[in-house]
């Protein structure tokens, strides 16, 4: 993937933009039912900032029995981006615009970093397995990927960062490390990638609604719960 300015996330929209990627994306059939899908990248800023209010989103359609699911989109798949000082400070200004429009915290020891490539397909593979694991684990999964990367700087690369995160929900590490490796699920992964962008998807957080053979739009950026169980409740009814 080459390298390209550092412009993917916008903080006046809540908007990250993934890069392109030649894709020959499955016909994907879409089932007579209706569900909530969450599209997003746990290594995209406003997908950490919207967390609190998807959880919330993700609560609320339980109850109203909705099912809820993520499509992991791929934000920057490969990386590519040079690690300097332009890079580093534009990452740095972005997270500090997400915390004051979202309260989410951010660490800053990552700028300590001499190198640091931010692919993003890792810690997107990594919730794929968790979902194979145990797909009730799997949006706390995301988010404490979230945590353990934004607030305290941990390379999502590794698959050590995952260890303690299958600690705290039960998953059985050893499984994970050789799930997380195999080429079954990184050929899932580009899959999943190639689904969001053949449903027209080209930003993160995007929230939409199936209702049977059609897809509606929810949120497509940082949006409040209110605003978005709203729009929910108006496409189902």
């Amino acid at each position: 993937m080459p390298a390209q300015s550092p412009s993917f996330c916008d903080p006046a929209t809540g908007l990250c933009i993934p890069v392109p990627l030649e894709t020959s994306a499955p016909n994907v059939e879409l089932r007579d039912d209706t569900e909530i899908i969450y599209v997003g990248d746990p290594m995209c800023s406003w997908c950490w900032g919207i967390s609190p209010q998807l959880n919330r989103l993700q609560r609320e359609a339980k109850q109203k029995g909705v099912r809820y699911r993520i499509v992991v989109g791929g934000l920057r798949p490969g990386g590519g981006d040079p690690w300097n000082d332009e890079f580093k400070e534009f990452l740095k200004h972005h997270w500090e615009e997400v915390n004051k429009r979202s309260g989410q915290p951010f660490g800053d020891d990552l700028f300590e970093r001499d190198q640091f490539n931010y692919d993003t397909e890792p810690a997107c593979r990594a919730v794929i397995v968790a979902r194979s694991l145990n797909p009730e684990m799997e949006s706390r999964f995301f988010e404490l990927v979230q945590h353990y990367f934004y607030v305290q700087n941990k390379d999502p690369k590794q698959v050590e960062f995952y260890e303690p995160i299958c600690k705290a929900l039960d998953l059985d590490f050893k499984v994970f490390a050789e799930l997380f490796e195999s080429e079954e699920i990184k050929s899932a992964t580009s899959s999943e990638f190639q689904l969001s962008r053949q449903w027209g998807v080209s930003s993160f957080p995007t929230v939409l609604v199936r209702k049977d053979q059609q897809l509606f739009s929810v949120a497509r950026g940082f949006a409040e719960y209110e605003k978005m169980w709203d729009r929910v409740q108006q496409i189902l009814e």
